[in-house]
């Protein structure tokens, strides 16, 4: 088998992790052996590999945290059959060509066929619950709300203006660059603005004065306090990410005059504290709306393992438009 391993950290992501090639392991007592068919390269993936992330797995290590993949083989006292569909486990190392895994808490998915679909299956374990949590844990919402986001042309943020459409929701998208506008339209999208010192006024003009009580940061440095003049007096913001690479900074007078609330999300909390039952209903209602279709990201390229490194380089690099995705192919998808 082949997976993409490092045993350093450091500040050029592709620079630490190779794919090397190992003996395929054989699966145990109540194990099944799976073959992955697509994992993406998430943010917090590139975050691990430079050593900037909240929590670092023990060295050496190999990349990877969510995907998708087929049994290929199980262990005594398994009645799982072979082929099944089902997601890899959280955390586990996913940029791997096969991997063991128990059996037992293994998310069985829906039997698609598409390999469209399979690849967007494999992105449903962090950015799909992420935007759902993020809609319904911090604040009320009804049909008619208006939420701001920022980042909306990430995975979380095309999630986010899918699922807030589907509640009656609608949706400030706030970008960074012009070309990013017509795709978030072309999904549902309310409002789409670039970013900007005047981000304030002109959300205000295209909302005709609603009251946002909910704002989500994925960029943190001043654009946290550009987000936070957007909401109502009373509202919140919640951080989720640092993609500019600064602290949040919200202004004073918005903590004082305006009584606004900054929370932080991370989705790990979320799995460390959500019950078991509650993780199942959330993953599978998002899982259902995928495999028909209802729900998707954009991909902007895919790359078999062997080319981990120009995959990394590719994720890390600013300007994609969609996710990168590694997957058993031979040959890459081009951007």
């Amino acid at each position: 088998m082949k997976r993409a391993e490092y045993a350093r950290r450091g500040p050029v992501p592709q620079d630490v992790i190779e794919c090397v090639t190992r003996e395929t392991p054989t699966p145990g007592a109540g194990e099944v052996l799976i073959e992955m068919l697509a994992a993406p390269i998430n943010p917090s993936d590139v975050l691990t590999l430079t050593g900037r992330y909240g929590m670092l797995p023990p060295l050496p290590a190999v990349g990877g945290n969510e995907g998708v993949g087929r049994i290929a083989g199980v262990g005594e006292g398994v009645t799982m059959p072979s082929g099944q569909l089902v997601l890899l486990p959280v955390g586990t190392g996913t940029w791997s060509s096969h991997l063991v895994a128990p059996a037992a808490g293994l998310m069985v998915l829906p039997e698609i066929t598409s390999p469209e679909r399979v690849q967007q299956l494999a992105m449903l374990t962090v950015n799909p619950p992420t935007a759902w949590l993020l809609l319904s844990e911090f604040v009320t919402l009804a049909s008619g709300d208006w939420i701001i986001q920022n980042a909306a042309n990430s995975g979380v943020g095309e999630y986010l203006v899918q699922l807030a459409r589907r509640r009656g929701l609608r949706t400030v998208s706030v970008v960074r660059r012009e070309s990013a506008v017509a795709p978030l339209l072309a999904i549902g999208g309310d409002v789409v603005l670039v970013d900007g010192p005047d981000l304030a006024k002109r959300v205000a003009t295209a909302t005709h004065n609603a009251k946002i009580r909910l704002g989500v940061d994925a960029v943190g440095g001043g654009a946290t306090d550009r987000i936070a003049q957007c909401v109502t007096v009373g509202g919140t913001v919640v951080n989720y990410g640092a993609l500019s690479g600064d602290p949040c900074t919200i202004a004073p007078a918005s903590f004082v005059f305006r009584d606004i609330t900054l929370r932080g999300f991370w989705l790990a909390f979320w799995f460390r504290n959500a019950t078991v039952q509650r993780q199942q209903e959330v993953f599978g209602e998002l899982a259902t709306l995928i495999a028909r279709g209802e729900l998707v990201t954009r991909v902007h390229a895919t790359y078999p393992l062997e080319q981990i490194k120009d995959a990394v380089a590719a994720a890390s690099a600013g300007g994609r438009d969609g996710k990168i995705l590694l997957t058993t192919a031979t040959t890459p998808t081009p951007p």
